[in-house]
């Protein structure tokens, strides 16, 4: 087994139903562009209030990808 070197970034994804859907847009569309990604960390949480109701949830996550050889 090799060593490996990862990087990081964070995005931001948004999602008017849940956390776990703003996380799950977040990856998939930095997967667009970045190869590798290995896992990720969500790091916030915040989100809109209208009318006294939750309108947006925000989760701000870190992506980790393997840096190829």
């Amino acid at each position: 087994m090799s060593n490996h070197v990862y990087r990081l970034t964070e995005v931001v994804g948004s999602s008017s139903t849940s956390v776990d859907d703003a996380i799950r847009t977040a990856v998939r569309k930095a997967a667009q562009t970045v190869r590798n990604i290995e896992w990720f960390e969500a790091q916030e949480v915040r989100g809109q209030v209208v009318d006294g109701n939750v309108a947006y949830f925000q989760v701000r996550v870190k992506i980790g990808f393997r840096v190829e050889d």
